[in-house]
């Protein structure tokens, strides 16, 4: 019988909870992993959304030259080339969605100028993305496949395109 308790309280004693110190020093690491770990992800996320507008700038390049083997001429407004309206937006996917969508990333437009035998795509960022791609600011490619950039604060041509 003895022995019986003599294990029991044992076996209680090796029963313990984490101190309260312990408790501290994870959550601190986990606060410096997220801390390094977070800006990263917000980076990788802004990349993407640029990456989603390259391709509808991509699509809309491909419509053009359709369009002027078509047309002998580019066509200077995006509803020619099958969009709902002159310019458009995207949703972080890429996908159209109306331009007072709160789920816009880019609205999608031909510059000023644009005619039958030149044009420049324009993706203008919007909401968090302006605020979040500053350095690379408005993605423009001409009709001879020039990239560029404007409105940008630091960004160059190859980090951003």
């Amino acid at each position: 019988m003895r022995d019986q308790v003599r294990a029991a309280a044992k076996a209680q004693e090796r029963i313990r909870g984490f101190t309260l110190i312990e408790l501290m020093m994870v959550i601190t690491i986990i606060g410096i992993l997220a801390a390094i770990a977070f800006p990263g992800y917000q980076q990788y996320v802004t990349r993407t959304k640029r990456g989603a507008a390259k391709s509808v700038i991509v699509q809309v390049m491909d419509r053009q030259a359709q369009y002027y083997v078509d047309n002998k001429g580019f066509a200077t407004d995006l509803a020619d080339l099958g969009w709902g309206a002159s310019t458009f937006a995207i949703d972080r996917g890429g996908k159209e969605v109306a331009t007072t969508s709160g789920d816009r990333t880019y609205v999608i437009g031909l510059a000023d100028g644009a005619s039958a035998t030149a044009f420049t795509v324009e993706a203008v960022p919007q909401l968090g993305q302006a605020t979040k791609d500053a350095k690379c600011g408005t993605l423009t490619i001409t009709h001879t496949g020039v990239k560029g950039i404007k409105d940008a604060s630091g960004g160059t041509v190859t980090d951003c395109w």
